[in-house]
């Protein structure tokens, strides 16, 4: 069976898809973005025949069979329900949407339209967090009583580097827990259970920051520290920030009645890409946990992130295009994840508890 054809839109984390999509002989015939002198660069590099500087010009003329969505949040609606319409199915980039309902909007457009909907969580893919998530489905550490996950880089911690769009909560809909908090969020939902409730305090790193173009102070978070409540009853710490000095990683450790797991993934191991576990007995300490060794990557980091936690993403996509096998991570996954963030984003003006709808 031939396989499908692949549009790509927005080549910033988006320039991932392209070799996560090819390493399955997809053809990615059309990609787009605003910068048309980027765009090229990027075909021309991974031998994409059409280039387009508006989205709906490449579904019109391009008519891909599998859209990938990478622009910033607030357009995933009226790209998706554009996709959808005609007749393509959809991976979209995290968060799902600027908020639950507009997450929602997407979820009974993809009904509506029969197509495959999935969100990228790819974070889901290293060795080491395949390996935690089966253990953990196997009881390894009994009843879980609490967890706690971070994900700390430095990309925005000089104050000089200039404000994205990311800055900006109408684009981006959240600062620090939608660029990276909302993978923890799915981390956690995937392997324990749901989110109950949250209480959240978020920070600016810089006031004189602005959103681009400099008309008004940057308002999306640059930090955030999440309490927590699982519907398990498990506690739950989240601590995100995109301005810390000397280290970029991410971790979750849980601890339960039987055992404890530790899952750290940082940048600075030879295969950073497959991620690192330790495990602990009762009346033990944490100790390394061997885990199945992929293949080796080369490349800048996006195309070893696009081979390495995408082209998973890819596999199951299309099988459930081929076989009509559930999608996962669903539409309703990063549904559910948004509603956390909602839940978060409410918390932190609020300064209260908040129940995740």
């Amino acid at each position: 069976m031939a396989k499908p054809t692949v549009g790509v839109i927005g080549l910033g984390y988006g320039r991932a898809h392209v070799p996560a999509f090819q390493a399955h002989g997809c053809p990615v015939v059309a990609v787009s973005q605003r910068d048309e002198a980027g765009a090229r660069k990027v075909a021309e590099a991974y031998g994409v025949p059409h280039v387009f500087t508006r989205w709906e010009e490449l579904l019109e003329k391009a008519r891909p069979q599998v859209v990938v969505i990478a622009t910033p949040p607030h357009l995933h609606l009226p790209i998706a329900r554009a996709a959808f319409a005609a007749g393509a199915h959809v991976l979209c980039e995290k968060p799902l949407a600027l908020s639950r309902a507009e997450s929602e909007a997407m979820l009974d457009a993809a009904r509506r339209a029969g197509r495959v909907a999935m969100t990228a969580f790819n974070w889901r893919f290293p060795a080491a967090m395949q390996r935690l998530h089966a253990l953990l489905r196997e009881g390894a550490v009994g009843r879980p009583l609490h967890v706690t996950a971070r994900w700390l880089n430095p990309r925005w911690a000089d104050e000089s580097a200039p404000p994205t769009w990311r800055m900006d909560l109408s684009q981006a809909g959240h600062g620090a827990m939608g660029d990276a908090g909302v993978h923890l969020v799915d981390m956690v939902r995937w392997s324990l259970g749901d989110v109950r409730r949250v209480c959240a305090q978020t920070g600016i790193a810089y006031a004189a920051r602005t959103v681009p173009g400099g008309v008004r102070p940057a308002d999306a978070e640059d930090f955030c520290t999440v309490l927590g409540e699982l519907a398990s009853g498990a506690q739950l710490t989240l601590s995100v920030s995109r301005v810390a000095h000397g280290v970029n990683e991410h971790a979750l450790e849980v601890f339960g009645t039987g055992g404890a797991l530790a899952y750290r993934l940082g940048r600075d191991t030879a295969r950073w890409w497959e991620g690192e576990l330790r495990a602990a007995r009762p009346g033990g300490m944490l100790t390394p946990v061997e885990v199945p060794a992929g293949a080796t990557q080369t490349g800048d980091q996006l195309d070893v992130i696009g081979r390495a936690t995408i082209a998973p993403l890819v596999t199951r996509l299309l099988a459930a295009i081929d076989r009509g096998e559930a999608p996962a991570p669903s539409f309703e996954d990063g549904l559910h994840a948004q509603a956390v963030l909602d839940a978060a984003l409410e918390s932190a003006r609020r300064r209260a508890w908040v129940d995740v709808a």
